[in-house]
């Protein structure tokens, strides 16, 4: 599919590259956001306009400022950059996020065992070997969108949301996962508790992951997510 182009109300430009959810989308989508970063970079009289891009599941946004250009005009910028992008396998950070599965957690384990007739063993199993990637961030501050699971556990949005869900949580709908970063109502099943921070008080550095870092789950037990919770806890009263 050729990219699709969509003005958004003054200052957007959408520029959609598929209309399906799959890595090679994925893989263009940040090679595309790399070429802008770096374009910007040399554009020391800010005459491209552009304020940022954020890149999402099959499509990316470029917001730009309208006293400097415009819709058009942009598009053939980007046009331009997307005739010397190539699709790169460039690499990415790799994450490590902790996960407890204990049963006080997992407030929709056993829904999950129930709909796919695994074990709960077989479902952290799956959910530990799967191969993660941050495809967007959206909903709310920290919560990033992660694709990659395993095809044995995938299970859909439940029919109505539960509101007061603690951050923390982490859980999964479809082929995606998501660890919550505030209390919030959310539709996805629960499966486990995580220690690791992915929110933070920077504002240089707000959230833990990138789009495209690779983030791999590793097992704990509650007592090593009880200790690690408590040194969050001291470290961030320091």
């Amino acid at each position: 599919m050729e990219p699709q182009f969509t003005a958004v109300a003054d200052c957007g430009l959408l520029v959609t590259f598929s209309d399906t959810i799959n890595d090679s989308t994925h893989k263009t989508i940040i090679s595309f956001d790399k070429a802008i970063a770096k374009a910007m970079a040399t554009d020391n009289d800010q005459q491209l306009g552009i304020i940022e891009v954020v890149p999402a599941l099959i499509n990316a946004m470029v917001v730009f400022d309208p006293l400097v250009t415009d819709h058009l005009q942009l598009e053939k910028v980007l046009r331009t950059v997307l005739k010397n992008t190539r699709q790169q396998n460039t690499q990415t950070t790799k994450r490590v996020v902790q996960v407890c599965y204990h049963e006080s957690f997992g407030f929709d384990m056993q829904a999950v065992v129930d709909t796919t007739g695994l074990s709960r063993e077989a479902v952290i199993n799956a959910h530990v070997a799967g191969d993660y990637k941050v495809l967007m961030y959206g909903f709310a501050p920290g919560y990033a969108y992660m694709g990659g699971v395993d095809s044995s556990i995938q299970v859909p949005r439940k029919l109505a949301a539960v509101r007061d869900i603690p951050a923390g949580c982490v859980m999964i709908a479809g082929a995606q996962c998501l660890i919550t970063t505030l209390k919030m109502p959310t539709g996805w099943s629960i499966i486990g508790r995580s220690p690791t921070q992915v929110l933070f008080n920077d504002p240089q550095r707000p959230f833990l992951f990138d789009v495209g870092d690779q983030v791999t789950f590793e097992q704990i037990d509650l007592q090593t997510y009880e200790q690690a919770t408590k040194t969050k806890v001291s470290t961030a009263d320091d």
